[in-house]
């Protein structure tokens, strides 16, 4: 299965989760049209003010050309190889490594990194991170991952909801017109876990893709696996800060240490990224910029 089928298999079910979660606790056809309706505006929302909401999480700020000459020269050049619209750059004013992007298309992204990371890497492993990025706008993984997040989100929300309405003695015993129980049970134990591990599936699976993009980009997958490498070592000496929900859009993981199993991890392990890449080097035919 292909990583494009994989990405659409796993949003399918997001919200269909959320539409049969709806159609459990509410019950019959008017919890299904709520649900579908919960669908639709979610998936809006984050269509139009994904990018906004990202950079508004990190205190990304924007930077000129006069600014950041080598970092802007960088992703001008990188986007012009891949014939999209330059997208703007911003940086965080952090010390954590890490880099991610954003957009609802590519006429409307931007490119956004750490301090951090223009500080611990050379010129050809930044290219390659920023070839990665460059490849989430052209793939619109950043509104994939964006809406992925909402939707889960929306579920958690209806998930504490229905937790709040018990705890306070809410909710109808009439088979008819009240709440499911096992939708209720349901939703408060098992659907939040479910939402969260198909929007981390999504994100790991994106992850390899855009590795992918990155070493047609460049001709150097090498570059970018000594750099998911370097960047890995920072993040247990210097985890960036982030916020959990959009966590999956950095390049990687910002937490030091693996104290979860994959199914609970954004990114793909580093050791297998590099492994795919190494691969990569073999295939890709020699190029120069």
């Amino acid at each position: 299965m292909t990583n494009q089928l994989k990405t659409a298999v796993l949003l399918a079910a997001l919200s269909g989760l959320l539409i049969a979660i709806s159609y459990w606790v509410i019950g019959g056809s008017g919890g299904l049209i709520i649900g579908i309706a919960l669908a639709a505006v979610t998936n809006l929302f984050s269509w139009y003010q994904s990018d906004k909401i990202a950079l508004a999480a990190y205190r990304a700020q924007p930077v000129s050309e006069g600014e950041a000459p080598g970092l802007y020269r960088m992703v001008q050049r990188l986007s012009e190889r891949a014939n999209i619209p330059m997208p703007r750059v911003y940086i965080v004013s952090s010390q954590g490594a890490n880099a991610f992007a954003t957009a609802r298309d590519p006429e409307h992204a931007a490119v956004v990194v750490t301090e951090g990371i223009l500080k611990i890497l050379p010129e050809d492993e930044l290219e390659g991170v920023i070839a990665h990025e460059l490849t989430h706008i052209i793939n619109r993984d950043t509104l994939t991952q964006a809406v992925t997040a909402t939707v889960a989100g929306a579920i958690s929300f209806l998930g504490q909801m229905v937790s709040y309405s018990l705890w306070f003695g809410g909710g109808s015993r009439d088979d008819n017109r009240g709440a499911n129980p096992l939708g209720v049970l349901l939703t408060v134990m098992l659907a939040p876990l479910a939402a969260t591990i198909i929007q981390l599936g999504i994100s790991r699976t994106r992850e390899f893709s855009a590795d992918a993009g990155s070493a047609r980009l460049t001709g150097n997958p090498r570059a970018l696996a000594r750099a998911l490498q370097r960047l890995e070592a920072s993040a247990k000496q210097m985890p960036l800060n982030a916020n959990p929900a959009y966590e999956p859009l950095l390049i990687i993981n910002p937490i030091s240490g693996q104290f979860m199993g994959n199914l609970f991890s954004s990114h793909p392990a580093t050791e297998e990224r590099v492994a795919v890449l190494l691969k990569l080097e073999q295939q890709l035919p020699i190029t120069t910029y």
